[in-house]
């Protein structure tokens, strides 16, 4: 683990230092402006979680899981395709909008009728509304999908991340008056639709991709081809990662949905700043990486980035796990710590979704969506009866056990599989996972001694925990897995200024 080596970044240096260049620049894009953007999303979700009550953000969490599992369809995977074309894009740009563009607006209007009985099945028949209006936003991702995947394809990841910077500075102020003006769930739907008509707009303008409608048989059939096996992937994926919601509505009802949704939001942190960032450009760079004559470059290319990758995963995982109900006391009230009892079962799925995730966009580079759609479907069809058993033996802390050992047992080997059979060989890159492995095992028994330690000596002050037994153990993981030479590095960067000796 170096301090200027990113995941996927790494795996793009077996292709050369040009697309290694546009890979680091891409991904510093996408980091950053993740980071900022989530940073500004939770800044906000902060706000409103002191203005409004759980069950608001209960009734927003599911018309949220019916946004999510259609912003992955709605546009047939033309946005993947475009990234993964082999060929010149304008061949292709005007049969992709208009295919994503009918496709879209198809799967809103199903929407628009589907949404009460979808409303009804989670017991929260006041989602109706909410979830009609969220899903707009899957009409202006259909309309945006060809220029925002030319964006992709360029590593012109900084345009995409000033379009949601605006749009996110446009979000905060109308979510925010509506809460205080009592619009409850609405207060988030009309912010996110905002923030998403004026991210697209920008990227309408921005992107150098020309206003052009067209159909070519032949490039549709391409497109579609590839598309949709990874739209119908991406979809069974958001069931995966949403369908907890409708079920512990449907059994416990929205302020479970709200307790749940906070610490589910938390333990997606690093799935959404990470791997989220890693995303916008890795199936680009596993793509090229795809497209070489030795077949090792893969390989190769995920050797570099899976060591990396947990590196990060490790200890944010260790954290959540051990210091779950001071983080939420801290951080959103102590009104919202009856999520901590789930979140350390969460930790161990952001895990398993961030090697899943690595997994799915190595398999699209190699052009085998087909294996990414089995093995979510393989995933959904053990978990959701496990959902079931779960929130009927344990509440909310049962769907967390459900999806810790699904995730482990069931999805990890999968990926694997999957991996191995598209000729990625992993074995090589267990050694480097063993450092970080064992240094995130002593920083939990670090962490959790310390923070025993802590509430005995001044109770249990969120604060206090977080900063003892947190600080000391980032400190210890980091003194564990950063190699020597890197602190040095940094060392020698440091402005100390030269001293005298007098006398």
């Amino acid at each position: 683990m170096t301090d200027d080596t990113s995941p996927v970044a790494a795996s793009a240096e077996a292709e050369g230092p040009s697309l290694g260049a546009k890979t680091r620049r891409g991904l510093s894009w996408s980091l950053l402006g993740t980071v900022g953007t989530k940073a500004g999303s939770f800044a906000l979700n902060l706000v409103l979680a002191r203005l409004l009550a759980p069950q608001d953000f209960g009734v927003f969490a599911i018309a949220l899981a019916a946004w999510a599992f259609l912003i992955h369809v709605n546009d047939a995977g033309i946005i993947a395709a475009v990234v993964q074309w082999r060929g010149k894009l304008e061949e292709m740009a005007p049969t992709a909008a208009v295919l994503a563009f009918v496709s879209s607006a198809l799967v809103y209007v199903a929407c628009w009728f589907a949404a009460p009985y979808y409303a009804h099945l989670a017991h929260s028949d006041a989602a109706t509304g909410p979830i009609r209006l969220l899903c707009v936003v899957v009409v202006v991702d259909g309309i945006t999908a060809v220029r925002s995947g030319s964006l992709m394809r360029a590593f012109r990841q900084d345009t995409i991340v000033k379009a949601n910077v605006v749009g996110l500075v446009c979000q905060a102020p109308v979510a925010i008056a509506l809460a205080l003006a009592d619009f409850g769930p609405y207060s988030f739907v009309w912010g996110q639709v905002v923030a998403s008509v004026v991210a697209g707009a920008l990227i309408l303008v921005w992107a150098d991709v020309p206003v052009e409608f067209g159909f070519d048989r032949a490039v549709a059939r391409r497109l579609l081809r590839f598309g949709l096996p990874l739209a119908a992937s991406l979809g069974i994926e958001s069931v995966l990662l949403n369908a907890d919601y409708v079920i512990v509505g449907h059994v416990l009802g929205t302020v479970a949905i709200g307790y749940y949704m906070i610490a589910f939001n938390v333990s997606s942190w690093v799935p959404t700043l990470i791997g989220q960032a890693i995303r916008y450009v890795s199936t680009a760079a596993f793509s090229r990486l795809a497209e070489r004559d030795d077949p090792d470059s893969l390989s190769d290319g995920v050797r570099r980035s899976l060591p990396l990758l947990l590196a990060f995963v490790f200890p944010a995982a260790v954290l959540l796990a051990t210091l779950a109900t001071p983080l939420l006391e801290l951080l959103y009230g102590a009104r919202w710590t009856p999520g901590a009892v789930v979140l350390g079962y969460l930790a161990i799925l952001m895990a398993v979704r961030m090697i899943t995730s690595l997994t799915f966009d190595v398999l699209t580079a190699a052009g085998r969506t087909r294996a990414t759609m089995w093995l979510n479907l393989a995933w959904v069809v053990v978990l959701v009866p496990a959902l079931l058993a779960g929130v009927r033996a344990d509440g909310i802390r049962g769907v967390g056990i459900a999806h810790a050992l699904v995730g482990a047992a069931v999805a990890l080997p999968l990926a694997l599989l999957a991996l191995h059979r598209a000729g990625v060989r992993l074995a090589p890159a267990l050694p480097a996972l063993a450092r970080p492995a064992g240094a995130a095992a002593l920083t939990a028994a670090v962490v959790l001694g310390l923070d025993h330690a802590v509430t005995a000596a001044v109770g249990p002050v969120a604060l206090a925990r977080l900063v003892v037994a947190g600080g000391v153990g980032i400190l210890v993981y980091l003194l564990l897995v950063v190699p020597k030479d890197a602190f040095l590095r940094v060392a020698h960067r440091l402005p100390i200024p030269a001293t005298t000796k007098e006398g």
